[in-house]
């Protein structure tokens, strides 16, 4: 068994790749197979596997997400309850209720088992800075 946590720094919303942080944790434990799973320490980010060779995907990414759940300030929203935290914090809530908290990956030949164009992202769904704890572990 291995454990890691990683911190990442953001600053503000949108996807922000660990990819090579997560293979260089898989390497250093010299596990040739297994499973790795990734988990953020959040409730208003998430973790999503998705196209890391064009920059064009992120951005729609995050404009189909503003899209689909836009802050609690847009007339849309007025139904939203939760505001203590901003217009950001429960739209934060919701798209990360709409993705994922968890990703395992599987492990092969002593790498991520990842497609040629994957990479991992942290998917931070605020608008200000924060720092976010990724857990990474590989069970026995």
């Amino acid at each position: 068994m291995a454990q890691t946590v990683i911190t990442m720094s953001t600053t503000g919303q949108g996807l922000y790749e660990f990819t090579a942080e997560a293979g260089e944790f898989v390497r250093a434990t010299g596990v040739a197979e297994g499973l790795l799973t990734v988990f953020v320490r959040h409730t208003s980010a998430s973790l999503i596997i998705q196209e890391n060779a064009d920059p064009d995907v992120k951005r729609d990414l995050g404009a189909f997400f503003h899209r689909l759940v836009p802050p609690s300030s847009d007339p849309s929203m007025d139904w939203i309850v939760h505001r203590m935290e901003g217009p950001d914090d429960m739209p934060a809530h919701i798209k990360s209720a709409l993705t994922q908290v968890s990703l395992g990956v599987p492990i092969m030949k002593g790498r991520l088992a990842l497609g040629t164009w994957q990479g991992l992202y942290l998917f931070e769904h605020r608008d200000r800075p924060h720092r976010r704890e990724i857990v990474l572990h590989i069970g026995s």
